[in-house]
């Protein structure tokens, strides 16, 4: 492989005019498609096999248009203190209120608050509005509609606050990349101490992110995309695309210091540092790809997106960035002319160098006391409870929140997430006794407030029961009840032949976490033995690989506990902008095993290429690992934290998904590349010796070689330039 991309990488500076055409032509036509060929996203929220969707999904059959499938919103009026709403002059605020509420361009209907949803004291009612579109098709023009007709109960002195998924919108990120990029420049010009060197990584990665953001704006013309879909693809195209950069624009530094010639300089930068951002890109493209393993849309579109940021990013790294080094010439060394070397020598006494061999001297203590730095962190992750965010996730001062607090007093928190059975009596001989049985049944369930008489649909074979539990939506309490619901399925279809089924908000929140637990291990597995063999290939060595995924299953807990004791404990909660703590919500888990292990991946094929490349020019094991270390540390610290500070920016965010995402990456980066690459593989290598690369004999016939080392690059002899005319410093 190294002769191969060295071969591009000298093609690529060579014949850059040729290769900055070509990428500005395929910018051009994807930006020309998403202007032109760009489809709506929505935020239909799918997850097949699990039984409220099935639920819904005979809803949608058997009404017509799913009643579950409408947005809905609650409007919440409470009276002033000493007053109820019954008062004649507060009735009146109530019914313009409502008469408001009629007029909103999407609204199907709106229910009396004084009629059936008024509390005992009458100083607490609520009127339900229906819309006619699912919550992902009601526009801004709608929400200020619907927040809008409660001013005439505000201005009679009514408190008046409106929730529901109605009021959902589309996540809108705020600066997150302007900070992501600023500390990264900041980052890469300290770095390499020089303006052009420290831009190209930053142009490669605006380029990358262009070229990913109009492609996946052209891909929703052609298919159902939610609008999340872009938000991991983001984050990482331009994290992975400024870390690619730098380590080949570092190894390209690095040939020039020794006195080669620029295109030798670029060729061997690709051949070497490029095999290992290929491998690298590789890994990421795994974990990435692997979530479909999950089988909810929304994470499949999200990981196959970034998967798409992760190859676009690999793509320009081996062909546009040698091109682009070959544009700036000698100047990417700065202003002296004198390149500041990163990968230097690794006997010189660098911080680096000593801090490798203080970790080699004593490596079961450090190992030892890394592990329990770690297991201390992780520690939270314990007490991890997942849950989707809702109104009670809402900022204290938001009117979503408030309308939950109020739902709360005046009713009990159950009202908050009404449970909406199906009974299905197709099959019945008499539909309205099944339906009837299946709500006697409920009644007599414990931590169940009330059930709603049976709604049949006009062909009088379905019902839907309303059930308003007596505990809050994200309770254990209500999980049981809707566990407890749906195991009396069995006995009602022997005695009436009808079936119940189970959906409705609350629902599908306690089916999402299900299937999101049940997915961690086969994702899991199939991300591990994957990565497995692409490892073994790379490295040619079995205990690397196992001693790389042990580092990242120590790296995944403790982001975990680290998330836990943020977001759902609120330990530094106002220094993260967490306003209000709860569960972690249900697809972090996953997303945050598929990302960390290709990022972790990341700095382990990085530093330990290096290693393997000493070991395989002679090095002893020891030697191997301190200069290895050496070489590669500066500029995977530089790359980590980069990474991080792209993260950490997106806490900034106010979706709390995309902040917690931001949150747990940053941890996990720092976590990972800092505790156990740079810390636990040098001290596990110098303990494993010679034993680091042995493989049996069998299957070192059987893998064939990649070179990514660049041994076969040694005694290489470089191609003659093409009879090309040269610019002035073109680094020759």
């Amino acid at each position: 492989m190294a002769t191969y991309l060295y071969r591009l990488g000298r093609f690529s500076f060579y014949r850059r005019k040729l290769v900055l055409a070509i990428w500005l032509a395929i910018l051009g036509l994807l930006g020309v498609g998403a202007a032109t060929l760009s489809g709506p996203t929505s935020d239909d929220f799918a997850i097949p096999g699990t039984e409220a969707q099935q639920a819904q999904d005979l809803l949608s059959e058997r009404f017509g248009e799913s009643p579950a499938g409408g947005a809905e919103a609650r409007v919440v009026f409470a009276a002033p203190p000493g007053e109820k709403l019954t008062d004649p002059q507060n009735r009146g605020a109530v019914d313009r209120t409502v008469a408001a509420l009629k007029t909103g361009p999407q609204v199907a209907q709106v229910s009396d608050p004084l009629d059936g949803t008024v509390n005992e004291g009458s100083t607490i009612a609520y009127a339900r509005v229906t819309f006619k579109v699912p919550a992902a098709e009601v526009t801004d023009a709608d929400r200020e509609a619907l927040l809008a007709a409660a001013e005439p109960g505000r201005d009679a002195g009514l408190a008046v606050e409106t929730g529901g998924d109605a009021l959902q919108s589309e996540p809108e990120q705020g600066l997150s990349e302007v900070i992501g990029f600023g500390v990264a420049a900041v980052v890469l010009t300290i770095t390499f101490g020089s303006l052009i060197a420290a831009g190209l990584p930053l142009l490669t990665a605006f380029l990358g992110v262009a070229a990913t953001m109009t492609g996946i704006q052209l891909a929703s013309g052609f298919f159902d995309l939610s609008s999340s879909t872009s938000t991991l693809a983001l984050m990482l195209g331009i994290a992975v695309s400024i870390d690619y950069a730098l380590f080949i624009v570092s190894r390209y530094r690095h040939e020039l210091a020794v006195g080669r010639t620029g295109a030798e300089a670029a060729g061997r930068a690709v051949g070497t540092a490029g095999s290992a951002v290929t491998f690298a890109g590789l890994t990421v493209l795994v974990a990435l790809t692997a979530l479909a393993v999950v089988n909810i849309p929304v994470l499949t579109e999200m990981g196959l997106a970034a998967a798409g940021a992760v190859a676009v990013a690999v793509l320009i790294a081996l062909t546009l960035l040698p091109a682009l080094v070959g544009f700036a010439g000698r100047r990417i060394t700065g202003r002296t002319g004198h390149t500041r070397d990163l990968e230097a020598d690794g006997d010189r006494p660098t911080l680096s160098l000593r801090w490798a061999r203080a970790i080699t001297r004593r490596p079961i203590l450090t190992v030892a006391t890394a592990v329990a730095v770690l297991g201390i962190i992780a520690v939270p992750a314990l007490d991890l409870r997942l849950g989707l965010p809702g109104d009670n996730m809402a900022s204290p001062d938001t009117t979503q929140r408030k309308a939950y607090d109020l739902m709360t007093s005046g009713f009990g928190a159950g009202y908050n997430g009404p449970l909406l059975v199906v009974v299905d009596a197709d099959g019945s001989p008499d539909p309205k006794a099944a339906a009837t049985a299946a709500a006697d049944t409920i009644k007599a369930l414990p931590g169940v407030v009330s059930v709603s008489p049976p709604t049949f649909n006009e062909a009088g074979d379905t019902a839907m029961v309303s059930v308003i539990p007596a505990s809050a939506p994200d309770s254990t309490e209500t999980t049981d009840l809707v566990h407890a619901i749906r195991d009396a399925d069995a006995d009602l279809r022997a005695d009436t032949g009808a079936d119940l089924s189970v959906t409705g908000t609350t629902a599908v929140t306690i089916d999402i976490a299900a299937k999101m637990g049940d997915a961690l291990v086969p994702y899991l597995a199939v991300i591990v033995v994957l990565a497995f063999l692409l490892l073994t290939l790379l490295f040619r060595s079995v205990l690397v690989p196992l001693k790389a995924i042990a580092g990242f299953l120590l790296s995944v807990v403790a982001t975990f506990g680290a998330v836990v004791a943020v977001f759902q404990w609120g330990w530094l909660a106002d220094v993260f902008g967490v306003e209000q703590t709860g569960p972690i919500v249900s697809l972090l888990p996953v997303i945050l095993i598929g990302i960390v292990f290709g990022l972790a991946m990341d700095y382990e094929v990085f530093l330990v290429t290096r290693m393997r490349e000493e070991h395989v020019h002679g090095a002893s094991p020891i030697q191997a690992v301190t200069a290895g270390y050496a070489h590669g540390a500066r500029v995977v610290t530089a790359a980590a934290i980069i990474m991080i500070s792209v993260f950490a920016g997106f806490v900034l965010a106010p979706d709390p998904l995309i902040k917690s995402i931001g949150f747990a990456l940053a941890a996990a980066i720092l976590l990972d590349a800092f505790l156990v690459r740079m810390t636990i593989v040098p001290a596990a290598m110098a303990l494993l010796g010679r034993r680091a690369w042995a493989l049996p004999r069998w299957l070192d016939r059987l893998l064939p070689n990649v070179d990514v080392e660049g041994e076969r690059l040694q005694d290489a002899v470089p191609d003659e330039p093409p009879a090309l005319p040269q610019p002035v410093g073109a680094g020759r």
